[in-house]
């Protein structure tokens, strides 16, 4: 989370170079006429609520008309989602994360909406890998160690995640699959508390993204052992990635997708994805998503529209095939 006085700087400086392409730049002629509404299923200050807010400063400044903020916050992001779905007015999106997008139809069988139909990806805008570590009293240094004592000590290790189906949890149950050993899961609601669980030795491991431990682990409270990028994250250079461990393809990220309704027309969804990413990839909004530990994306939507649709059939094969179930 950024201070608040961060978060407001953010709308002084969105008021972008760009600006000035405000009108003309739809090529559905006026639109948008009236007020955008950007839903937002989280809380205010959560990463996906400032990613939000970059980009509903920039469409303020460029699109002619306000674009608000709305979080509607419940059901893990559900029910944000599900409003950006059910939306009919043409003036409302969203910003939303992968478990409302990937995961929750292989979670959740009475799901109100349909990722797949019901909404139009317009932008994967961001995302964060995430890092294992480990409390100091697992006798483990590296990855292959780690495993080797999950699979001769199947009843020793924990790890937390903040409920059944987030990222931290898959990507903990994916190690499992691949690695062959043993870590039974501790559930949280919120990741401070699975931190505090952590360094206090309660739970032998948790997959956080590095914002939310890096203190920690330069403190010398946690131990990390695996990186869950491609390439290794410049907070932690020494720290290997999973493919350097040994697991090739296991690469996973923590992300933030912009999305419409299905109705809205493809060139609105086209500009929407193009100033997003003028948004974010300018030095303002750069600053503010790598001090949460996220990195700018900023897809079109057919790259946005082919990603969920891999993240979905990858996610959501592992959670039938191990009986993951809502908590």
């Amino acid at each position: 989370m950024l201070h608040r006085r961060s978060l407001l700087a953010l709308g002084a400086a969105a008021a972008l170079p760009g600006a000035a392409l405000a009108q003309g730049s739809d090529a559905a002629g006026q639109w948008p006429d009236r007020p955008l509404r950007m839903v937002v299923p989280f809380p205010p200050g959560s990463t996906p609520d400032i990613v939000a807010r970059i980009i509903a400063q920039h469409y303020t400044a460029v699109l002619g008309q306000p674009c608000v903020a709305d979080n509607r916050v419940g059901a893990g992001g559900n029910l944000g989602t599900d409003a950006v779905a059910k939306a009919t007015d043409g003036h409302t999106i969203g910003l939303t994360i992968n478990g409302p997008l990937s995961t929750a139809p292989a979670l959740y069988p009475s799901l109100p909406y349909d990722p797949q139909k019901d909404l139009a990806p317009v932008s994967l805008v961001a995302r964060a890998g995430q890092v294992l570590v480990v409390h100091p009293s697992v006798p483990a240094k590296t990855l292959e160690e780690f495993i080797a004592y999950g699979r001769a000590n199947p009843q020793a290790l924990t790890f937390g995640s903040v409920g059944a189906g987030s990222g931290g949890h898959l990507a903990m149950e994916d190690l499992k699959a691949r690695g062959g050993f043993q870590a039974e899961h501790v559930p949280y609601r919120g990741f401070p508390q699975a931190v505090l669980d952590l360094v206090a030795g309660r739970i032998s491991a948790v997959f956080l993204t590095i914002a939310g431990i890096l203190p920690q682990i330069r403190e010398g409270q946690v131990r990390p052992l695996v990186v869950t990028t491609e390439a290794r994250l410049p907070q932690i250079p020494e720290v290997p990635t999973l493919a350097e461990a040994g697991f090739p393809g296991a690469a996973s990220y923590a992300w933030n997708a912009l999305v419409a309704p299905a109705s809205m027309p493809a060139d609105r969804i086209a500009l929407l994805a193009r100033e997003a990413k003028v948004a974010l990839t300018a030095p303002q909004g750069q600053k503010a998503l790598g001090t949460a530990g996220f990195e700018v994306v900023g897809s079109t939507p057919a790259e946005c529209a082919a990603f969920i649709q891999a993240e979905t059939a990858r996610w959501g094969a592992l959670i039938k095939r191990l009986g993951i179930t809502a908590e």
